[in-house]
């Protein structure tokens, strides 16, 4: 039988683990928001206000060599609401005055956790649903975060002009610790999907297992470097058009939730196993448009394009599951949630550093360009002919 929307929602835990996600997505999209605003105002850095909304992701790399492990090894329930109160309290304080150097080493501090609860959330989601429903799960979530980001970012400007960039950080937090109320709540709980315990030496040997298949590396490079380089042109929104940066910033989230509703539902597996080379191509061409310096409404319409190739990834991942073993399910996938965000972290620096020194539009042309440079480099390895799974899923 298809799975159906509804019948995801019928689905035990699924809707808990759905409103924690979204409770977090709206949080960190508000929060990022904020502190970016908070940082360019104080600054007048584009490379310091992308650093302050996307340095979480960049520290997330620590978090996939040292803590990714305890995904699969600790109660899921008791990781998830844990890492979300852990955020709370982390986003409470950045909203508190203080030297502009304490703030980057809280952001640093909540990388790690970032990267930790992405392996329980997804990980969980892969074992409350069955394997042929994984994908469409997940197109719900990808889905969800596309309105999320939407609301989170309209919110965030309304509460950016109504309260100020702290109050705007405190109603984060206030997000944050509705959604480990939730997940304390509503999840069952469940034991770890592996034994032994969590450990440095454990995350090494499996981020190395994982990494050393060829199939598999290809499709993590191209789930990282495409996607990593595209947001540092989203970092750049708000230098690019300080007065209409919500309005960049959702109308990307739009683009994303339209391409990840509609590929996977109006697209066969074979011809999905063909799309993730040209999703990742549209991802940065209308970016290169951006040396025209387009008003910000034309600058936004390019931003919803662009963004439907973010349904790239979503395509990816369900490869990605093909080629990993069950037990290791939690790892692989909060490897993929850890590297991402990192990679993005990467492309933020790279893009501000670049607008330092000419400007945001060229920062972006630049940027844009690199990530079809890179695409290109991997496309053979991405045939769907070379990628044959190494190992089976078994449900």
């Amino acid at each position: 039988m298809p799975t159906t929307y509804a019948s995801l929602f019928r689905t035990p835990e699924f809707t808990p683990l759905f409103l924690v996600s979204s409770a977090q997505v709206a949080a960190q999209t508000m929060s990022g928001l904020a502190l970016g605003t908070l940082v360019y105002r104080a600054t007048d850095s584009p490379l310091l206000s992308a650093l302050a909304m996307f340095g979480p992701s960049l520290a997330q790399v620590l978090g996939a060599t040292t803590l990714l492990s305890a995904a699969d090894r600790l109660p899921p329930r008791t990781a998830t609401a844990g890492t979300a109160l852990a955020f709370a309290a982390g986003t409470a304080l950045l909203a508190l005055p203080a030297p502009l150097w304490t703030l980057f080493a809280l952001v640093l501090v909540l990388g790690p956790v970032a990267s930790l609860a992405g392996g329980v959330r997804w990980g969980l989601l892969n074992e409350i649903l069955r394997e042929d429903a994984y994908i469409p799960g997940r197109s719900v979530f990808n889905a969800m975060n596309g309105v999320t980001q939407i609301t989170g970012y309209a919110a965030g400007g309304v509460l950016l002009a109504l309260l100020s960039p702290r109050g705007t950080l405190l109603t984060a937090a206030a997000l944050y610790a509705t959604a480990a109320a939730i997940a304390r709540l509503a999840l069952a709980p469940r034991p770890p999907r592996t034994g032994g315990r969590p450990s440095l030496r454990t995350t090494w040997r499996t981020n190395r297992t994982l990494l050393a298949a060829g199939p598999r590396r290809h499709l993590y490079l191209a789930l990282w470097l495409p996607n990593g380089l595209i947001v540092g042109c989203e970092s750049l929104y708000v230098p690019y058009a300080p007065g209409h940066a919500g309005l960049l910033f959702a109308c990307a989230a739009l683009g994303m939730l339209v391409g990840d509703v509609t590929v996977p539902r109006l697209t066969t597996p074979a011809l999905r196993a063909r799309l993730g080379v040209p999703l990742l191509l549209l991802l940065a061409a209308p970016y290169l448009l951006f040396a025209l310096h387009p008003a910000p409404p034309a600058a936004a319409a390019l931003a919803a394009l662009a963004s439907v190739g973010f349904a790239a990834s979503l395509l990816q991942q369900e490869r990605l599951m093909t080629l990993t073993p069950p037990e290791l399910a939690g790892h692989a996938l909060g490897l993929h949630a850890s590297g991402m965000p990192a990679a993005q972290g990467m492309g933020a620096a790279l893009a501000g550093t670049l607008a330092q020194f000419t400007s945001p539009a060229t920062a972006m042309t630049v940027t844009a360009a690199a990530s079809i440079t890179v695409t290109l480099a991997l496309a053979r390895g991405l045939s769907p002919v070379r990628s044959r799974p190494t190992a089976p899923r078994t449900g």
